[in-house]
């Protein structure tokens, strides 16, 4: 394929020549010259540019109607002999016709004429003046090669012809000119889409599998099929990809379980991506089989161990880093399933591991991969002294470790106020020694950072599983809504307390995270249980029998979360199921506050306006749960 070559200038001395000449890089190796001028020879035989041009003016129309030569004189000799008007003109649109009160020149070729083809003196800009090409230029002759730009109107760039630059066009035919098509590239195959959709959607939040192009380049050195046929079919999850979904996901559950398929960290990958895929497409028992069977894996292999990444990295940085990735990759779902499902327990959680923390994700994609930190590194920043800057996917394992520490709380989940309060000690240093640079989920190009954005939903996640048991306010309108987990009663109390106002702060960050501007489905699907947790919270909220004074911010809040979950449902079958549980569980409580509102006295204390106002809310929350959810029905 040409490559664009570098501009190349055009000598000062080149011309206004004619656009053929320019175009075939054959312009006429003179200064630029009046029209109606031609350069004289000088006594060597070569134009000398430092005399004054001896001109002679171009023939008249009378002479060269005739085809004859015209001395240039005013009037020429044979118009004074046929005492005939002789006119000079400068081009077609500058002849207006014979002379006032003129005799008529019966020799005089009329300007609708076709101009002769050969012979006399010619310039471009003359009536009836031929270039100096023979034929006009065709697609078969026509050597655009070279082709002239246009310039960028700078005050550095010289006026005029001379100052023009050439740029080879990639598109002709640098031999004899003619156009041809730039070579078109084939149609993708569908497991190459499916692969490009698994890197676009899915790998911002699972980042752990070597880049696209080094991936690719490697599976053809090595056998890697069992990882791609698992990349291919979460992929295809994302697109329209027909019945090859079917077929890719029964290869890589024949590939992953097959006798000969070697435990390695690219089984490891491989198993990964599939058990978070079966987990958002409602399969959560099978993903589960699989994550057993990858932590056991995972384990077998020392992928915990510090030395993993050296000895089966090859001596090359990026390889080794994507080691790293890969266990804590693996910690991170074990985590998430563990919290959202309240089904496992979080078992490498308890794995002492001394894997070196991932890098920033800049760095692990450019290869500029630096010296790795490690968990005790960042666990004695504050007490160290030392001005350490941590990647995004490290406060990422740091979240997920306090979700494991509050899943070790006796009592089963429902922990006492002490415990509670350790916990969230925890969450709140967090959140607190963040550096300016992690406190939202921009980086500094303003760009998502999908790792910060699961590390401030794990915490806000925390939050809400922590604190709920304890914070008196009723979930029993929300007990039908068990699309991720079982519901989780809690009894209600006669005022909001301090849990209630954490658990309410966290679903309202939750909500606020869906207005980044980003497509919904690049994050990871855990994102959909998340959403359902604050759901719980907001429809929980909005079933309180007594006056709302922010109904209008809950609405919204009620709205950003059924919006999300409609996006993820066209990718995620888990985030079907949430939308569809959470919109009956709304129009369960509208029906409710409607029966109470009917009775005169529920409004006593209240103002006309507020009335209305709540009366109104209610109203549209309905009209829009409804409106969102019926135009994504299919």
């Amino acid at each position: 394929m040409d490559s664009y070559s570098q501009p190349t200038s055009v000598a000062p001395s080149m011309s206004n020549g004619s656009p053929t000449e320019l175009f075939n890089g054959l312009g006429p190796e003179m200064s630029s010259q009046p029209p109606h001028s031609t350069p004289a020879p000088s006594a060597s035989g070569s134009a000398d540019p430092r005399a004054p041009p001896n001109t002679v003016q171009a023939a008249c129309l009378a002479c060269r109607s005739k085809h004859l030569k015209c001395d240039g004189r005013n009037p020429c000799s044979r118009c004074q002999t046929s005492d005939s008007e002789c006119v000079y003109v400068a081009s077609r649109r500058g002849y207006k016709g014979p002379r006032r009160n003129a005799a008529p020149n019966p020799n005089k070729r009329h300007a609708t004429d076709s101009p002769p083809s050969v012979g006399g003196d010619n310039c471009p800009m003359l009536l009836g003046a031929t270039v100096s090409t023979a034929a006009p230029p065709s697609m078969a002759t026509f050597n655009p090669a070279l082709v002239i730009p246009e310039s960028p109107a700078t005050p550095f760039a010289p006026s005029g012809m001379n100052s023009l630059q050439l740029f080879r066009n990639p598109y002709l035919n640098g031999t004899n000119g003619a156009l041809v098509e730039a070579t078109p590239r084939p149609p993708q195959t569908v497991p190459e889409r499916c692969i490009d959709s698994f890197y676009y959607y899915f790998y911002p939040g699972h980042p752990a599998v070597l880049p696209k192009e080094q991936l690719l380049k490697l599976a053809k050195e090595r056998g890697l099929d069992h990882l791609l046929a698992a990349m291919r079919w979460v992929g295809s999850l994302y697109i329209d990809a027909g019945p090859a979904r079917a077929t890719f996901f029964e290869e890589a559950m024949r590939l992953i379980y097959a006798p000969d398929t070697i435990k390695d960290g690219y089984l490891v990958q491989a198993m990964v991506i599939l058990l978070i895929g079966l987990d958002g497409s409602c399969q959560q028992e099978k993903a589960r089989e699989i994550l057993s069977d990858v932590e056991r894996i995972a384990i077998e292999i020392g992928l915990y161990t510090r030395a993993f990444a050296t000895m089966n990295g090859g001596g090359i940085p990026r390889l080794e880093e994507s080691w790293r990735r890969t266990w804590w990759d693996l910690f991170v779902v074990d985590g998430m399933v563990a919290g959202v499902h309240r089904q496992t327990n979080f078992l490498l959680f308890d794995i002492v591991a001394d894997v070196g923390l991932p890098c920033e994700e800049h760095e692990y994609t450019s290869g500029n991969i630096p010296r790795p930190m490690y968990l005790e590194d960042f666990d004695d920043q504050i007490f160290s002294g030392e001005e350490r800057e941590f990647s995004s996917f490290a406060y990422r394992v740091a979240s997920i470790r306090n979700l494991g520490r509050m899943m070790r709380l006796p009592n089963g989940g429902f922990p006492n106020e002490e415990s509670v309060n350790r916990i969230e000690s925890l969450l709140s240093n967090w959140r607190m020694h963040l550096p300016a640079s992690k406190r939202d989920c921009l980086n500094k190009d303003c760009k998502l950072d999908e790792m910060m954005f699961q590390a401030h939903m794990i915490n806000h996640a925390c939050s809400i599983i922590l604190h709920q048991p304890l914070s008196q306010l009723d979930s029993s309108p929300a007990r039908d809504v068990t699309a991720c987990a079982p519901h989780r009663a809690v009894s209600s109390g006669d005022n909001f307390n301090l849990h209630t106002r954490h658990i309410i702060t966290a679903a309202c960050e939750i909500s606020k995270m869906v207005t980044y501007n980003v497509p919904i489905t690049s994050h990871t699907h855990f994102f959909t249980c998340v959403l359902t947790l604050s759901s719980i919270v907001h429809l929980s909220k909005w079933a309180l029998e007594y006056f709302i004074h922010d109904e209008d911010d809950l609405r919204q809040q009620i709205r950003l979360n059924i919006g999300a979950l409609n996006k993820l449902s066209n990718v995620w079958k888990a985030a079907n199921n949430a939308s569809g549980q959470v919109k009956g569980v709304a129009q369960e409580i509208y029906r409710a506050k409607k029966a109470q509102q009917s009775n005169p006295s529920f409004w006593v204390g209240f103002t006309q306006e507020e009335i209305i106002s709540s009366m109104s809310a209610d109203e549209s929350i309905m009209s829009e749960i409804n409106t969102m959810l019926t135009s994504s029905a299919p």
